[in-house]
Order: structure tokens, then C-alpha cells, then sequence
């Protein structure tokens, strides 16, 4: 499948005609959901669920696969296109067969309340895991790794991918890492990771 990077965490995955989305949100660009054949949202926060461009995509035909802290505010509207999911379910998404993974976002501090979040493993090997550093307890081929965070670190990264072992990683949340520290990031995670590494600048992809 032919991987194109988006600002921040979105993705677009192409396939066969069809096209899928995840976490279109509000820090990535104005259409990066558009003509998507299918939208997967890892959480409710929104620098990865932007509501009024998830709409826009149902409005124009899409479905919709998320958690049920966003799926309630949509599917009254749009019923029988917007689905709920969580741990350990799978369903096919345009053409894409999709497995969820997790249940909460990534502690940033005890003091604040922890929301629900779930990764999506694509088609056997290219994992998103939103804002947590899911573990998804199988082989992944190329792991879409939060690079920088208000909840992570770059060792908690670096072990992470260790723990993983995918044989790509790929930045995603990347929008608040700025120029001069990117190639700092990128010699870390590509000396310790153990994986290939990537940075796909907005725009760019790969077949992965």
C-alpha cells in the first residue's frame, strides 16, 4: 500500500482505488481527509479528530471507525457510516483489513484525567498507535512512531521501537519538534531503535 504522510499524526493509506484516513485532525491540513473512502480516529483531543473535517467526510460519503468518545457525538447524524470499536476487534474498512489495539492515551501527568485511546494495525503490518505507546503483541513491518509529546520522552521512544522491532518506523506526531531538533531526533531513533528510520516530510510517501 502506498503510505502518504500528513502534518502531524495523519496519514493516508492508498490501496487498490480506496483510500484511508487516520486521525485527520486539526493540527494536519485542511483536506487531508478529503475523498477518503474511510476515516480511522485514534482519540477525541484535537490535534488528531477535527470534527468539522470528519463531517465534511461523511457528509461526501466516507465511514467512519473510532471509539465511542467521538463516535457518540457523530453517529446520531450520519447512521449506519460511523462505528464504534475498541480493544481487540477487527473489521475490514475499505478494502483494508484492520485490527484495534489499547484502551488509554499515554499518562501526561497523575493530575490529568487519562482518556481512551486505541491504535489501528493495518493490514497485518503497519500499526498507528495514536497517543500511547501501545504494544500490539504481534510483528509490525512499519510502526508510525510519536516522535514528540507532552507524554513521552525520546528514551521511552527509543524503547519502545526496541520493543516492537518493525523493520520501518515513520514519524508521526512531529508538529510541535522543530527544524533544529529535527535531525537530533532522526540520529537517535535511527543509531538505537534498531529499525530502519524516516522522516516523511508533508506530502511525501512511500510503499511500505
Amino acid at each position: 500500500m502506498r503510505l502518504t504522510k500528513k502534518k502531524h499524526s495523519c496519514i493516508r493509506l492508498e490501496k487498490d482505488g480506496a483510500t484511508l484516513v487516520v486521525d485527520p485532525g486539526g493540527f494536519s491540513e485542511e483536506d487531508a481527509a478529503a475523498g477518503a473512502d474511510a476515516v480511522l480516529i485514534t482519540h477525541e483531543h484535537p490535534d488528531h479528530y477535527d470534527e468539522g473535517r470528519v463531517r465534511a467526510t461523511l457528509e461526501a460519503g466516507a465511514e467512519v471507525w473510532t471509539l465511542r468518545s467521538v463516535a457518540d457525538g457523530l453517529s446520531a447524524a450520519f447512521p449506519g457510516r460511523v462505528h464504534t470499536v475498541g480493544h481487540g476487534d477487527t473489521f475490514t474498512a475499505a478494502g483494508f483489513d484492520v485490527q484495534v489495539h489499547g484502551e488509554l492515551h499515554a499518562v501526561i501527568h497523575p493530575d490529568l484525567p487519562r482518556i481512551t485511546n486505541v491504535g489501528f494495525l493495518v493490514d497485518g503490518s503497519l500499526f498507528h498507535p495514536g497517543d500511547a505507546l501501545t504494544v500490539p503483541g504481534q510483528t509490525v513491518d512499519t510502526l508510525m512512531v510519536p516522535v514528540q509529546a507532552p507524554w513521552n520522552k525520546i528514551s521511552e521512544v527509543i524503547d519502545y521501537v526496541r520493543e516492537i522491532k518493525p523493520r520501518l518506523t515513520v514519524d508521526i506526531h512531529d508538529a510541535l519538534l522543530t527544524d533544529i531538533a529535527r535531525p537530533l531526533y532522526d540520529r537517535h531513533l535511527g543509531t538505537l531503535g534498531g529499525a530502519d528510520h524516516e522522516r516523511l516530510d508533508p506530502g511525501r510517501s512511500t510503499d511500505v
